[in-house]
């Protein structure tokens, strides 16, 4: 929802914060590897328990995963592969961020929230896949209710506020949710006729 909400009109006011994202020698590619790394690092202090630092983290991951799209767009240099390799990190720390806080839980014998951090990751990747498939025949499908950027402001949130409970459950249910909606999105625009290159 804010992607579609506020789409690159954003990138103005990204560039008035951070102009220097308009230079050549910030490579959007070496800011989408950063960011990942970043995350990575915050998926590995939720799973240590050290959930504030893994939110500050977080949050330092997305503004990195913020800029390279911007930087892309600003230096023209937005490309096929640049959009490969950023849309397959994003599902590479969105499923650590998950696996890190299912792992936490578990390992204090918080059993119900290592299942509810289980299925938000398991939704989190169904939504991505939905998408990904509905593009391969829809223009412009951008539905959803629970998108990647709101996932990750309530991982923040549940971090930074001690509420990470709360947040997982908003992620899983709202994951979900969003997964069937973009179902039955697909479905009513793609009409019930049978395709020709139906996949497993």
């Amino acid at each position: 929802m804010l992607k579609s909400r506020f789409g690159f009109a954003f990138d103005a006011a990204v560039l008035r914060v951070a102009p220097f994202l308009s230079h050549p020698s910030v490579h959007p590619n070496a800011l989408t590897l950063f960011g990942t790394a970043i995350s990575l690092a915050a998926a590995a202090e939720f799973a240590g328990g050290e959930l504030r630092r893994g939110a500050a983290l977080t949050a330092l991951g997305g503004a990195f995963d913020l800029c390279d799209g911007v930087a892309a767009r600003a230096q023209g240099r937005a490309s096929r592969f640049g959009a490969l390799l950023d849309s397959s990190l994003d599902r590479l720390v969105d499923v650590a961020l998950l696996f890190g806080l299912a792992l936490y839980y578990a390992g204090e014998g918080q059993r119900l929230w290592a299942w509810v951090a289980g299925v938000g990751l398991a939704g989190s990747v169904l939504t991505s896949y939905t998408k990904a498939r509905a593009e391969l025949w829809l223009r412009d499908f951008d539905a959803g209710l629970l998108e990647r950027a709101e996932r990750i402001l309530l991982l923040i949130a549940g971090g930074a506020l001690g509420l990470m409970p709360l947040a997982l459950a908003g992620i899983a249910l709202g994951s979900v949710a969003t997964a069937i909606q973009r179902i039955i999105i697909a479905h009513r625009r793609l009409g019930a006729e049978p395709e020709e290159g139906r996949h497993e």
